[in-house]
């Protein structure tokens, strides 16, 4: 049986994941910068447009049921060459993303994905984490980037809301980053995601921080 193309894959896959297809050609543009830039800038180490769907795409959208509907304002920390943060942005158009990241041509990138998918909801931002000081906090901190949770937290916790929480994309479950977190964070929830065409485990951390933590 022939393999799937991309664009078929990712047909599929949203379908398996109960997402509306309105948003495919936009994620089918996405992957096609995605795949052009790549080749002169090293944006992933992902090469195979397949894979892309499944690992990147795919990986990105089955987040998006645990977005509490009343966010508002979310950043994607770390967000490379806009993952998670493009094809959410793409699926949730009444909410604001910013995307955050140190490298100077994924940045690069991102702006010219802004421009050419018209996403107005969308604010790149070039610096890092610790470094960036937002005029107004976010609802949701996200990041798939980050070596550890305890990183995240004393990385990002000057960007969360007081009411706020973070969410943090990791294969394996965790148990060892979520015990080393013990008295700063409440862990509000782990949540097993199943991405189509991937065979591994991927989860979703939810934390809320601790009020001592955000004044210590």
């Amino acid at each position: 049986m022939a393999l799937p193309t991309a664009a078929t894959a990712l047909e599929r896959g949203m379908q398996e994941l109960g997402l509306a297809s309105d948003i495919l050609p936009g994620l089918l543009e996405y992957l096609d910068l995605l795949q052009r830039w790549n080749k002169a800038y090293n944006l992933t180490a992902i090469r195979d447009p397949l894979d892309m769907v499944y690992r990147h795409l795919l990986d990105s959208l089955a987040v998006a049921p645990h977005i509490p509907g009343s966010a508002g304002r979310i950043i994607d920390v770390g967000t490379g060459a806009g993952l998670p943060g493009v094809p959410l942005a793409l699926l949730m158009p009444d909410k604001q993303f910013d995307l955050l990241d140190s490298n100077g041509k994924k940045t690069r990138f991102l702006f010219q994905v802004k421009t050419a998918l018209g996403l107005d909801n969308m604010t790149v931002h070039h610096g890092r984490a610790e470094s960036w000081k937002p005029p107004q906090s976010y609802d949701v901190v996200l990041s798939r980037a980050f070596a550890s949770l305890e990183e995240m937290v004393d990385t990002c916790s000057h960007l969360c809301d007081a009411n706020g929480c973070f969410l943090a994309m990791k294969g394996t479950r965790p148990d060892a980053e979520i015990a080393a977190l013990a008295g700063r964070c409440e862990v509000r929830n782990v949540h097993r995601l199943q991405v189509p065409g991937l065979p591994e485990q991927r989860h979703l951390i939810e934390l809320g921080l601790q009020q001592e933590s955000r004044t210590g």
